[in-house]
C-alpha cells in the first residue's frame, strides 16, 4: 500500500498505528523519487543514507520530505541549482530544517530551483529543466519547481520552498496543489542562500491547507540569528482552522479580474477567469462578502518593474561574496581578480548575469535616486494601497497567472506585456510581507489553476481558515498529477 500520497494527518495515524513504519515510507520516497527524477528531473540530490526515526512523538515524526537546494544542509550538498556552488557542502543547517528535524520529519532529498532562486520558469537550474508532471511539454513555473513537482507528483505530502515573488505560490498553481509564504519573519530565513533579503520568504507546498498550517507551525519561530524573525508562538495555525468564515469580508480587484482589461485574450485565459468567478460565488455561497474594488492601473502597470529593480539590487549585493575564492572551486587566472572574473563569467547563466548587471546599474550613484530609490517609493505606495484594502477587508482573493503552465518550448523570463499585471501582482504580497496562499480552484485544458488569499501581517490563521473554507467545497484537495494524454 503506498502512503505517501495522502494527507500528513493520515500518515501520522498509520505510523502510530504500527500500520508502515518510518523506513518504510523512506523506502517508498526513494524509490517514488528515482522514477520522478527520470521523468521530470525534480531533484539536485536524493538521499541514500536516511536514518528512520523510530519515536512518533510529533505530527510530523518519521515522515519523510524534501528541501529546496537553496537551504543549507550540514553534510549535504547545497547548491542553489547553480554551477558555482555545484560542489558546496556546508557545515550548518538551517533554522527552518532544524526546526523540522525538532519534530522528528525525515529530510530525503534536495530539490531544483532556478538558480539562486532568480527565475519564474523552473528552466535555469544546472542541473537541467524540471517539467510538469501534468504535462511534460509544460513548466512548473519557479523558483520552487523541484518542490512543486515533486509535491504534485506525490513522492511526499510536503516540500519546503522560498518566495521572493510568488516562487512557491506560482509553481503550487501551475502544479495543482497548496502553496503557503507566512508573514515575513514567521519562518527563521537562517540558512536559506539571500536572493533580496527584503523581499525572502520561507514557506511550504503541500496537497491540502491543513498540511501546510501544520508544517509552518513547525517551521516557525523566533531565532537569534536571523533579526528579522518573531515570536510566533501565541498563533496556532492548525488549530485555528475551523472552516467559520460566515461574515468574512474580501475582494478582487476589478483591474486584475476583468476581462474586458485583456483585449487579446486567449482562450485559457478566459476560461481562467471564468473560473475565478465561479470560486468568487463559492465564497458567498460560504457566507463570505465579496466585493469588487478597484487599484489605480499606473500603480498595478508599475509592480513589475519595481520588482526587477528591488530584487536585482539586493541580489547583487547578496551574493557579491560567490567569487570562488571563499566558496566554489576556484578558476584560473593571472590574479585573484582574474579568478573571479572567470569564476563569475563561467559560472552563471545568463540570465543571473543580466539580473546582476541590472542591479549593480541601479545601485550606482548616478542612477541610485532614478531607479532604486523611485522602487522604493513605488514598494511603498503599492504596500500602502493594499494594507488600505486590510482596513475594509479581511483578505484579497485574486487569480494566480494567465492561465495554467505554459509551454517549455521557447518559453522565455520575458512576459508578454499584456499580461503581466495579472502574472505579476503576487509580488505584493513580498513587498508588504503579507501572509499569502495559493490553492487549486479548477482545471483549464486538463491542466490546472490557481487562486490566491493574501492579508495584512500576522493575520495568517485567517488567510489559512478562507483557504480551508474554500478547499472544502472544491474537489481538488490532496489531488495527485496525472499526465495529460
Amino acid at each position: 500500500m503506498e502512503y505517501l500520497s495522502k494527507g500528513i494527518l493520515e500518515i501520522h495515524d498509520a505510523l502510530k498505528n504500527k500500520e508502515v513504519t518510518s523506513q518504510q515510507l523512506i523506502e517508498e520516497a526513494t524509490k517514488k523519487a528515482k522514477e520522478v527524477q527520470e521523468k521530470y528531473n525534480a531533484f539536485v540530490t536524493i538521499l541514500e543514507d536516511v536514518q528512520p526515526v523510530e519515536e512518533i512523538n510529533h505530527i510530523l515524526s518519521g515522515i519523510p520530505y524534501g528541501a529546496k537546494d537553496n537551504y543549507s544542509t550540514k553534510g549535504i550538498l547545497s547548491t542553489g541549482s547553480s554551477n558555482t556552488l555545484k560542489d558546496y557542502v556546508p557545515f550548518f543547517t538551517a533554522t527552518a530544517i532544524e526546526n523540522l528535524e525538532k519534530e522528528g520529519a525525515v529530510l530525503c532529498s534536495k530539490t531544483v530551483l532556478d538558480e539562486f532562486g532568480m527565475g519564474g520558469t523552473g528552466t535555469t537550474g544546472h542541473t537541467g529543466v524540471v517539467k510538469n508532471p501534468w504535462d511534460k511539454e509544460r513548466m512548473c513555473a519557479g523558483s520552487s519547481a523541484g518542490s512543486a513537482c515533486v509535491v504534485a507528483a506525490g513522492v511526499y505530502p510536503y516540500a519546503i520552498g522560498s518566495d521572493t515573488g510568488d516562487s512557491i505560490r506560482k509553481p503550487a498553481a501551475y502544479c495543482g496543489i497548496v502553496g503557503y509564504k507566512p508573514t515575513y519573519g514567521m519562518i527563521s530565513r537562517y540558512g536559506l542562500f539571500p536572493f533580496a533579503s527584503s523581499l525572502d520568504h520561507c514557506g511550504v507546498l503541500t496537497r491540502n491547507v491543513q498540511d501546510a498550517a501544520l508544517v509552518v507551525d513547525a517551521m516557525k519561530g523566533i531565532d537569534k540569528n536571523d533579526m528579522t524573525s518573531w515570536d510566533a508562538s501565541a498563533i496556532h495555525l492548525y488549530e485555528s482552522m475551523d472552516g467559520e468564515v460566515t461574515g468574512k469580508k474580501i475582494c478582487y480587484i476589478k483591474e486584475i479580474c476583468d476581462i474586458k482589461n485583456y483585449p487579446n485574450a486567449s482562450d485559457e485565459l478566459k476560461e481562467h477567469l471564468e473560473n475565478f468567478q465561479q470560486t468568487i460565488a463559492l465564497a458567498r455561497e460560504l457566507g463570505m462578502v465579496v466585493e469588487e474594488v478597484s487599484v489605480d492601473q499606473t500603480l498595478l502597470n508599475a509592480i513589475a518593474s519595481c520588482y526587477v529593480v528591488i530584487s536585482c539590487a539586493e541580489a547583487t549585493s547578496n551574493m557579491s561574496n560567490l567569487t570562488g575564492i571563499t566558496f566554489g572551486t576556484r578558476s584560473e587566472g593571472k590574479n585573484y581578480i582574474e579568478e573571479m572574473k572567470a569564476y563569475r563569467t563561467k559560472g552563471f547563466s545568463p540570465l543571473i548575469k543580466r539580473r546582476f548587471v541590472i542591479g549593480s546599474y541601479v545601485l550606482q550613484a548616478e542612477n541610485k535616486n532614478r531607479y532604486f530609490f523611485n522602487a522604493q517609493r513605488v514598494r511603498r505606495l503599492l504596500v500602502d494601497t493594499w494594507k488600505k484594502l486590510y482596513e475594509t477587508y479581511d483578505a484579497v482573493l485574486l487569480p494566480v497567472g494567465s492561465g495554467p503552465a505554459k509551454k517549455l518550448e521557447g518559453s522565455k523570463d520575458i512576459l508578454d506585456e499584456n499580461m503581466q499585471i495579472l502574472e505579476e501582482h503576487l509580488q505584493v504580497g513580498n513587498f508588504g510581507g503579507f501572509p499569502s496562499i495559493t490553492i487549486p480552484n479548477g482545471f483549464v485544458n486538463g491542466l490546472p489553476v490557481g487562486c490566491n488569499i493574501t492579508s495584512n501581517c500576522y493575520k495568517d490563521e485567517t488567510v489559512l481558515n478562507i483557504a480551508y473554507a474554500l478547499e472544502s467545497k472544491m474537489p481538488y484537495k490532496n489531488q495527485i498529477a496525472k499526465e495529460v494524454q
